[in-house]
């Protein structure tokens, strides 16, 4: 009888730890970046992006300079739902989690999961149980992208047709871009006061293009000079690390074949002494991470494949499209 519980206690077990890995995000790419989301957009570092046909979405950054507002205090570029904790989101993210942390008490103390409010020790009450929290834990999670896509819709470029020119689609003379100042998100929900709109021109979108496959080839030659001179310092500190990283395992990022298949502009502001463009690419290329003394590729190897990021840039104001740098890369949601 012991063994049985205890092999049953067991299987529980790896269960919880099933589901937890469920919850948990993807396992990071290999290109720069890793496919994570770091950096800085400003005062609007800890809002969304506004919603564009390339990307309906941005995850919220793993990492950045910028601290995060204190909960409930109304400053400029704020968004709750947007800087709060991962899991779930908001009330019912933290009943979620309340649940499944009640739940693993409750069976490390010999109780069953959700033991104290009534117990189901069979295999079968356990799932569902494990099943309603993921439900939960998505209807928030559904619930809150819903909110901040109603509350920041913002400017959208038309998507990319080939043989249509530029993958940027809407030029500055179409609705996406506009050929005067352009709103920041419908809605007062996107207006700050520390904010202002900026006009971005076809050579501005021309640089974000040429700074797309600048930065992945110098990350790919481990350059951190050049790196420099296309990226902010936040940036070239996270692509050390993860140069480093590669190094202590053996092995080196060979990104190669970056070609811009989409683009769409989410909005453009300047605030104080620098002006910021937060731009959606979808990109073709060549991920390969090979072994670095043989040159066979290892693992982590993705070869040929796409991405879609939001990627913002910021230059001192008044300057020109050369200045631009890379301040953020998010990943689309």
């Amino acid at each position: 009888m012991l063994r049985f519980l205890a092999l049953k206690r067991g299987s529980l077990v790896s269960l919880v730890f099933a589901a937890l890995l469920a919850l948990a995000p993807a396992i990071a790419e290999a290109r720069m970046g890793g496919g994570g989301s770091f950096g800085s957009r400003g005062s609007r570092t800890w809002s969304a992006p506004p919603s564009t046909r390339t990307a309906p979405g941005a995850s919220p950054f793993e990492r950045s300079d910028t601290a995060r507002p204190g909960y409930g205090m109304n400053q400029p570029g704020y968004n709750p739902s947007y800087g709060g904790p991962s899991f779930g989101r908001g009330l019912m993210g933290g009943l979620a989690g309340g649940l499944l942390g009640a739940g693993l008490f409750g069976m490390l103390t010999g109780n069953g999961f959700f033991g104290g409010m009534g117990g189901f020790m069979s295999i079968i009450g356990f799932l569902l149980q494990i099943a309603l929290i993921v439900f939960l834990a998505r209807m928030a999670f559904a619930w809150w992208q819903g909110r901040n896509a109603a509350a920041g819709a913002g400017p959208q470029g038309s998507s990319f047709s080939f043989g249509g020119g530029s993958p940027f689609g809407g030029r500055p003379t179409g609705a996406g871009f506009g050929a005067g100042p352009m709103g920041l998100g419908g809605g007062a929900a996107q207006q700050r006061p520390r904010a202002t709109p900026i006009k971005v021109e076809t050579t501005d979108f021309n640089a974000f293009e040429r700074l797309l496959g600048a930065s992945q080839a110098a990350y790919s030659r481990e350059d951190s000079d050049a790196l420099r001179a296309l990226a902010t310092p936040e940036m070239v500190r996270q692509f050390e690390d993860d140069l480093a990283a590669n190094r202590a395992k053996g092995v080196v990022n060979r990104v190669t074949d970056v070609k811009l298949l989409q683009g769409d502009l989410s909005e453009a502001w300047r605030e104080g002494s620098d002006e910021y463009a937060t731009v959606a690419m979808r990109f073709s290329l060549n991920d390969v991470m090979e072994d670095r003394t043989t040159g066979t590729p290892a693992t982590g190897s993705t070869g040929e494949s796409q991405a879609t990021e939001v990627w913002t840039f910021r230059r001192p104001a008044g300057s020109g499209p050369d200045a631009w740098k890379l301040s953020a890369i998010q990943q689309a949601a």
